[in-house]
């Protein structure tokens, strides 16, 4: 048996001519770039998120960048970010000027606390990146309260978790404004680059509108020093057609989860994914983390199941961060996920016979150690 670590198949059987037709509408409207579909998208998007606004943008690392430029963070400002992510919230710090602090994630959640966060903050930190890794959220009452202790700024980075929620309220909605991707592979996937910001605040909203468009309100009127990332009616229409199917599929990833835990539960050396109280999980991830990772990753090629590793490189050992001076040994646990982190097929239209195949060669696997 076959099975790829991701496939669009299912969700794309179940979309297609509503996307194509949709497509065809833009095409057809002449108007390609800041018109009705993307203020439509905006407002679905908004309400989707609980959140007054909405600002479409060009990529998930353009909304990141252009949240700290609303901020007004910049050089000599810290800004708290996880040792173990994606690099792409690290260079959204460096991109504006601002110094880098990690903190390590909790072992368990693989997400950032307020009691790591606390260890860190001095005088010079401005702002705090939860990123809701994996598709978990983080514990938003304890880092905005620790927020509003400091006077610090929040930007939750929430590319991976569109949909999640902690204590019934969505993720993208607790920070001062706050950044997502709609990169193809997310739970919320364009069919290209796309991003977008989220607030409550509306002079917080007016200002990522200029500095995504040029730091421009008025045609050929420049207000502040902008750049150009906007979220095309193309990219806007499509996601408009997916984003109503974002909780049926949620909840999928969620059933498929529940399957690899039930199977999976006792196996010796074996480290799943834990749920923290009161947030919920919509598995944009599923990563298993065992001390024979790599072996485990070519039995299972062997047996024709694609995995991933979420990421072989903590930042902090990446070469276009040696200047920070960090060595390699520092941030364990960074360390230990990037070492043992495996990554299982987890996407909507994953039947429950192939979830079984998985598993059953993953056990298959350990017992004959």
């Amino acid at each position: 048996m076959q099975v790829p670590y991701l496939s669009f198949d299912a969700q794309n059987a179940l979309i297609r001519e509503q996307v194509l037709a949709a497509m065809a509408a833009v095409f057809d409207s002449k108007w390609y770039i800041l018109g009705n579909y993307l203020r439509s998208f905006e407002e679905a998007y908004a309400a989707f998120s609980n959140t007054k606004y909405c600002v479409g943008v060009g990529n998930g690392f353009d909304a990141l960048q252009i949240a700290l430029k609303a901020l007004v963070i910049g050089p000599g400002d810290e800004v708290i970010v996880p040792s173990h992510t994606f690099i792409a919230t690290w260079l959204a710090v460096s991109a504006v000027g601002a110094n880098i602090v990690p903190v390590e994630p909790d072992e368990r959640t693989y997400n950032i606390t307020a009691e790591t966060i606390r260890k860190v903050i001095t005088s010079r930190t401005k702002a705090i990146i939860p990123v809701h890794l994996y598709g978990q959220a983080c514990d938003m009452a304890a880092i905005m309260s620790l927020a509003a202790e400091f006077n610090l700024q929040v930007i939750e980075d929430n590319a991976q978790a569109q949909g999640a929620t902690f204590k019934g309220r969505p993720t993208g909605s607790f920070g001062n404004l706050n950044a997502t991707s709609f990169y193809p592979v997310k739970n919320l996937g364009a069919l290209g680059d796309a991003g977008a910001l989220t607030t409550d605040s509306p002079e917080l909203a007016e200002k990522a509108r200029f500095l995504q468009n040029y730091g421009s309100s008025q045609k050929y009127h420049h207000e502040v020093l902008g750049v150009n990332s906007r979220l095309d009616e193309l990219q806007a229409a499509i996601l408009s057609q997916k984003l109503p199917w974002l909780n049926k599929w949620n909840e999928e990833r969620q059933a498929i989860a529940g399957r690899y835990q039930a199977h999976l539960s006792n196996l010796p050396d074996l480290v799943l994914p834990v749920v923290a109280p009161g947030a919920t999980h919509v598995y944009h991830i599923f990563m298993i983390r065992t001390p024979r990772r790599d072996a485990l990753q070519k039995y299972l090629a062997g047996k024709g199941i694609g995995t991933a590793i979420h990421y072989p490189i903590p930042p902090h050992r990446q070469k276009a961060y040696a200047y920070l001076g960090f060595a390699p040994e520092d941030f364990p646990i960074a360390n230990l996920i990037s070492a043992t982190g495996l990554s299982l097929p987890l996407w909507p239209g994953l039947t429950q016979e192939k979830t079984d195949y998985i598993c059953t060669e993953i056990i298959n696997f350990f017992n004959q150690l």
